[in-house]
């Protein structure tokens, strides 16, 4: 059978050491915790994991995270190409669980992807995850990383260190989640339950996956945040601060010491995870007046000397197209609130 138990797709992904972290079992085993069910397909030596959400009246939708296309770091086998045996065997399952739709975000760069070709059922879909970022290169000494950074970033990490900052390994994810909540509260972004973070943590630290840092000073958290590595690549999801000790800069330490730490596990990039949705012009033009939405963070996240990428776009696959007319009215109408 093309879907295979959590062991099977394990197995696979030894074969696609670079597959993204939201396509390894751990995530899908994550986010069965909180709602969701993994299913996994390999088919003729290609393979995806898509996960399941259960809708009232018997419907459900699906989402595909992070897909392997071609390129430096292929994934799980080849592009997911419409009318592919793995598109097939995809598209039979999400039929099976009377699915909606189910929304595809692929495993590449924009530039890297060709416009698609749409196929009947295919349209442009919102993005889940963030659609630009800013991918630091871990390449070459620490001096050599230091030097690709601004000025000023660099000028705030040693400031951090003369300043008594300390940055160690942490595991209170009680006090990570409440130190969350404040900065969620503060900066204006959603924040997941405590159970989420544990279980996360658990999940990814023990395969050495996963690192809990936090910034300290005079032995009080004045900062966190929690890394994840995959195969080469290593990923800053989650980061909180307090409003205590900021004119010691405890975040720029935090972040070069987490750079350290995916350097030190063999990654060879560091993604940021999360910039606004705007060339480069138009950010350096406005970074200094806007704070709405990421613009808040861009500012921090443009001193670490990384490329700004574009992710290639979403799209959906429709199978109820009424249905789905309502879901992008009800999503549209909150997104508008």
């Amino acid at each position: 059978m093309p879907e295979v138990s959590l062991a099977e797709w394990e197995h696979f992904l030894e074969q696609h050491q670079d597959a993204h972290l939201l396509q390894t079992g751990k995530w899908g085993e994550l986010k069965r915790a909180f709602g969701w069910e993994p299913v996994r397909i390999v088919r003729d030596g290609t393979g995806l994991q898509a996960l399941v959400r259960r809708l009232p009246f018997g419907l459900s939708i699906v989402y595909a995270p992070k897909v392997a296309t071609a390129g430096p770091h292929s994934a799980v086998g080849e592009p997911l190409a419409a009318r592919s045996p793995l598109w097939e065997e995809f598209v039979r399952v999400c039929r099976a669980r009377n699915a909606v739709f189910c929304k595809v975000e692929p495993d590449a760069w924009d530039k890297d992807k060709p416009t698609p070709n749409w196929s009947e059922g295919q349209r442009p879909g919102r993005s889940i995850q963030p659609i630009r970022t800013i991918l630091v290169s871990l390449d070459g000494a620490d001096e050599i990383i230091l030097a690709r950074m601004k000025q000023k970033t660099r000028y705030n990490i040693k400031l951090a260190e003369r300043k008594g900052v300390a940055v160690r390994p942490w595991d209170d994810i009680g006090a990570f989640h409440a130190m969350m909540r404040a900065t969620g509260a503060r900066d204006g972004f959603a924040v997941h339950s405590a159970a989420y973070y544990d279980r996360a943590y658990s999940l990814f630290r023990a395969s050495n996956e996963c690192e809990l840092l936090v910034a300290e000073v005079g032995g009080k958290p004045v900062a966190a945040l929690m890394v994840f590595a995959h195969g080469r690549r290593a990923w800053y999801f989650y980061g909180a601060s307090t409003e205590d000790e900021r004119n010691r800069m405890p975040t720029y330490l935090l972040q070069w010491e987490a750079m350290r730490w995916a350097k030190r596990r063999g990654c060879e990039t560091y993604d940021l995870w999360g910039v606004p949705d705007a060339d480069e012009a138009t950010l350096e033009a406005q970074f200094e007046t806007r704070t709405d939405g990421l613009w808040g963070v861009y500012r921090f996240k443009r001193g670490f000397g990384g490329q700004l990428r574009r992710c290639a776009a979403p799209y959906d696959i429709v199978f109820r197209p009424g249905a789905y007319a309502l879901y992008s009215v009800f999503f549209a109408s909150r997104a508008a609130g």
